[in-house]
């Protein structure tokens, strides 16, 4: 059942205000007012409109491209915490610049560590977002953080397509720890893809490891960026006999010709959520809505109650 309070009020930056509106009705309130200013130079001045005096504030926003979404959340923190609200949680179901979590080359930042950093610095009390690129960056605050999972909404899915012969597959090794999980779950054999790259976001070749002739493969990933690896491995999968190739994506960043990657692989389907809102329309490309998990999370976060029900592992 709805659960609303005159205490807790929900705003929306500018990137994420479809799901912001979402999310709001599946809690059982209005969406809070606020605009955001533009001057002629480009500087933008977010303000509330509305009191949140005393309030339990929630921020949804997610910080994909470009660099003004973040820098929009920091500045509604900030305004927050500046006009006495009693706690403000940054709800970012998309997590910008998760893939820099740590130095794996000399002379570059660890730009998650600094996002952590900067919102710390503007104010926030805690901090929600779903699928992070690499788990170890919830360690990189100092502040609760709800690390929410897809497979709570992408599992459900899966079961309702009632494939024979399933095959849960990573694509790459970095991502077998998440395709085990779902395949121990759902009690099938597990493939991994190997990838060779000549230089980022390029893919020369991949490997298939793992049978998937004949069998209905999933693939379960945490971002769709170009679109490029996962078009491959899906048209090497079918060359080597599957039945089926789809891809599971909690984050659809497509970016560059990732659309028409899609379009023109041997995919059946790219299922993603809507923490990033698609540029286009796709045949091929089917969005869940994570907004009424996140609903939950955050009814049970302000009663102070267990989320362990909303994970299914």
């Amino acid at each position: 059942m709805p659960y609303a309070s005159d205490r807790v009020k929900i705003f929306s930056g500018s990137a994420s205000r479809d799901l912001a509106e979402t999310i709001a009705k599946h809690y059982g309130s209005d969406l809070g007012k606020s605009k955001t200013i533009h001057f002629a130079d480009g500087e933008f001045s977010p303000a509330y409109e509305e009191t949140v005096r005393g309030a339990y504030v929630l921020i949804v926003q997610s910080t994909f491209p470009p660099t003004e979404n973040l820098m929009e959340l920091l500045l509604l923190i900030d305004a927050a915490r500046r006009a006495s609200a009693d706690q403000v949680v940054a709800v970012i179901p998309y997590f910008g610049f998760a893939r820099q979590d740590r130095k794996d080359r000399p002379r570059v930042s660890i730009a998650s560590k600094l996002v952590a950093n900067l919102l710390m610095a503007a104010g926030v009390s805690r901090i929600m977002t779903m699928d992070l690129h690499a788990d170890q960056i919830q360690g990189f605050f100092d502040i609760p953080v709800d690390h929410l999972y897809a497979s709570s909404i992408f599992i459900p899915y899966i079961k309702k397509l009632n494939l024979e012969n399933l095959v849960i597959a990573a694509p790459d090794t970095g991502g077998s720890k998440r395709a085990n999980a779902y395949s121990k779950y759902l009690n099938c054999e597990l493939a991994i893809c190997h990838k060779f790259r000549k230089r980022h976001n390029v893919v020369e070749k991949i490997t298939v490891i793992g049978d998937v002739k004949d069998k209905n493969v999933v693939l379960v990933d945490d971002i769709i960026d170009t679109a490029g690896s996962i078009s491959m491995a899906a048209n090497i999968m079918m060359e080597q006999g599957a039945r089926s190739v789809r891809v599971f994506a909690t984050h659809a960043v497509l970016s560059q010709k990732a659309y028409e990657n899609i379009q023109q692989s041997a995919l059946a389907e790219a299922v993603v959520t809507d923490t990033i809102p698609l540029r286009k329309f796709s045949e091929k490309i089917k969005v869940l809505s994570c907004a009424e998990l996140f609903a939950n999370v955050i009814k049970k976060v302000y009663k102070h109650e267990s989320i362990s029900s909303e994970f299914i592992f």
